[in-house]
């Protein structure tokens, strides 16, 4: 049997560690708000010492730039089991699903408060403005790779669509974080109708460049 090297486990512990930080973070973010929440409160939740936790984050800032990090990691893994998937239409609507139904109302809570502090925190504005063009950018490279593939219209502009979707998602995070008459299936539901007629060329979208051209999907890596 092969060995597994020490320093392995040790690898493993410290991720461990800096995820129930994150978690904690998390919970204490969206009970308290950014503000009104202590780095002793968030160490409070994950059950360390204050000292242990600045051994992995040392700042509240620090904490946002991590969540960011591991949502993008995560939405990256979607966005390739989307596109690797046989069906295009079934598997988006299950990733719809997942982000907008399945997981808890906490994270759309989260992301608001997020989106509220980057209005005033140039930091903030900097983790959103990337996060929305990494999105934006994976989404139209999926779209592109649909049509090459005839799972939606050959009409589609994809950069259009890939606007369309992003601005649709983030209304109804809005709705699902704030709304208290949020009617997940039906919401989800209008939103999945408008997004298949998109899909199917059913209207044309006029192409809208983003302020500045930052983003362009040709530079994704």
């Amino acid at each position: 049997m092969t060995a597994i090297p020490a320093r392995h486990f040790d690898d493993v512990a410290q991720a461990e560690r800096r995820d129930r930080i994150l978690d904690a973070a998390e919970r204490c973010f969206v009970r308290s708000g950014f503000h009104r929440t202590t780095m002793q409160d968030i160490a409070s939740e994950a059950a360390m010492s204050p000292g242990n936790l600045y051994r992995y984050f040392p700042s509240k800032d620090a904490m946002v730039g991590g969540l960011a990090e591991r949502d993008r990691a995560q939405m990256a893994h979607d966005f390739v089991l989307l596109a690797e998937a046989e069906d295009f239409s079934a598997t988006f609507v299950r990733m719809v699903r997942k982000h907008f139904l399945e997981e808890p109302r906490e994270k759309a809570v989260l992301c608001l408060a997020i989106w509220s502090e980057a209005t005033r925190n140039p930091e903030f504005a900097a983790l959103s403005r990337d996060f929305d063009r990494d999105v934006l950018t994976r989404l139209t490279g999926l779209i592109e790779r649909a049509k090459e593939r005839v799972k939606v219209s050959a009409s589609v502009e994809p950069q259009s669509v890939a606007l369309l979707i992003a601005t649709l998602a983030n209304g109804l995070f809005v709705r699902r974080a704030v709304a208290p008459d949020f009617h997940p299936e039906g919401e989800i539901g209008q939103m999945l109708a408008v997004i298949e007629a998109a899909f199917a060329g059913r209207f044309d979208l006029p192409r809208i460049d983003p302020v500045g051209s930052e983003w362009n999907p040709e530079s994704r890596s």
